[in-house]
């Protein structure tokens, strides 16, 4: 008998059974990126812990209906609806428009999700594809009473209206309103108010704008999500996630506007990970990886540095995804080493996959899903992984099969050939293996073995492919 699928409900603050509203189908949103900066590792953390949940679903036999937005308009430099369009700020930082900021950090936020070896959800939904869907939803809150309007400002979600706001998040509204600053927002009934449309400044042509009942401008980036969620999955989500940082904003506001217009549940559960933190220096810093400093670590920042996306992911397994996760260089070695290492013992395993059929077998596989199916517990699941490696009584065939088996989950690449594709490859020796390609190319032959020797020496291998393609591996 399989274990139970169990998630921590960020909502009733409690673990409880994974059950859906429709039998056998799960219907997941997901936040995704504000596409106007590349994404940095604490972002991809989330869509990591995001990624292993959808997974663990369809390992567990769910028809999932997975949405990850992608925000191109609306999203302020503050959460709280002030300051500037996220998206504006991108473009005036790189002398773009806001269209083209947004196609380039898209393709390379898919990049970044192809590397890490992430599933691609059901659909990809953006925020400006969207537009009718929000002023509906914008209307609806008017009508029923949860919106007003405020002059050459735009439009407000009344939260006082929603007598529920503060229970998500445990906020303290009378502290709000005793330390409320007058005049932030000239109109605002209550501080927690939030903006559901903002009208463009007079005089002011944005690159982004759309005309509505309220007046020329854009919406709030909170009634984005709601709307798309809604549209694509229904009233009533099974799960909906995001980073912690989401909860005392973000998604108490998608929820009293979702539910102010539908006046049911908008997610069943809510599953939150936490952040990643940078280690301090001696010039200080450390805490919360984020854009607003200036400077943050990519994923191609980590492959210029020798490392390749999956030693980040096996770093991501490594802590529960509701915990902080302190990110420094040797903690970052420690897991490429260990990835390694686990290669070492799972590559000549690649197959000789039989079935997982005797009861020592079905013990191991019990072992793993009771660690994965238990709120994500992936680095018990990591641990159960290396122990049963070590297993003398297991047949290496079956060896085989339960490593193939429990990849399905880790999503480490540990039951493919030993070949990596050229994008993981760390960027300097990627650049070597364009040199070689071209040295190749021009029949160099002696260029092409020197740099062979080179890869060899850091660790790595190349194979020459009939269809003329060269592939890597780690020796």
């Amino acid at each position: 008998m399989m274990p139970q699928i169990s998630f921590y409900n960020t909502a009733s603050r409690k673990q409880e059974p994974f059950t859906t509203l429709h039998p056998r189908v799960a219907n997941v949103y997901c936040c995704g990126p504000t596409v106007y900066h590349y994404a940095h590792i604490g972002n991809l953390r989330t869509y990591v812990f995001e990624d292993l949940l959808r997974r663990v679903l369809d390992y567990g036999g769910y028809a999932v209906n997975h949405i990850v937005n992608i925000t191109d308009v609306g999203h302020l430099t503050s959460d709280a609806d002030t300051g500037e369009d996220k998206m504006e700020k991108g473009a005036a930082r790189e002398g773009k428009s806001v269209w083209e900021i947004a196609d380039f950090y898209t393709q390379a936020f898919m990049k970044d999700w192809e590397r890490l070896n992430l599933v691609a959800p059901s659909l990809w939904t953006k925020a400006t594809d969207h537009i009718p869907e929000q002023i509906a939803l914008v209307k609806v809150l008017e009508e029923k009473g949860y919106a007003y309007r405020v002059p050459e400002d735009g439009v407000y979600f009344d939260t006082a209206k929603f007598p529920r706001y503060a229970d998500f998040a445990g906020l303290d509204i009378r502290g709000m309103q005793e330390g409320a600053r007058i005049g932030v927002t000239e109109g605002k009934r209550n501080p927690a108010d939030f903006a559901l449309w903002k009208v463009s400044p007079k005089d002011v042509q944005r690159a982004m704008e759309w005309d509505s009942p309220w007046g020329r401008g854009f919406p709030g980036w909170h009634v984005e999500c709601s709307a798309m969620a809604m549209k694509h999955l229904g009233p009533t989500l099974d799960i909906h996630c995001g980073g912690t940082d989401h909860i005392r904003v973000h998604h108490s506001n998608e929820i009293a506007q979702s539910e102010g217009a539908t006046g049911v549940t908008f997610s069943r559960f809510w599953l939150h990970g936490g952040w990643l933190l940078e280690a301090p220096t001696e010039e200080g810093g450390g805490g919360k990886m984020s854009k607003s400093a200036g400077e943050f670590v990519t994923l191609d920042f980590l492959l210029k540095k020798n490392y390749g996306a999956m030693d980040y992911r096996y770093f991501c397994l490594g802590a529960h995804y509701r915990s902080y996760l302190n990110f420094s260089w040797e903690g970052l070695d420690t897991a490429r080493d260990s990835l390694k290492s686990l290669r070492r013992k799972t590559d000549p395993l690649i197959g000789r996959a039989t079935a997982i059929a005797s009861e020592n077998a079905l013990g191991w596989q019990r072992r793993f899903l009771t660690a994965a199916y238990d709120d994500l517990g992936f680095p018990q699941a990591l641990a159960v992984l290396n122990q049963m490696l070590k297993d003398p009584d297991l047949l290496e065939g079956e060896k085989a099969a339960l490593v193939r088996d429990f990849d399905r989950l880790l999503g480490l690449g540990l039951a493919e050939k030993g070949e990596r594709e050229d994008r993981s490859l760390p960027g300097p020796l990627a650049a070597l293996l364009d040199e070689r390609k071209d040295a190749r190319a021009h029949k160099d032959w002696k260029r092409s073995d020197e740099i062979r020797d080179l890869l060899k020496a850091k660790g790595f291998g190349v194979k020459d492919n009939p269809d003329g393609t060269t592939s890597w591996f780690p020796l």
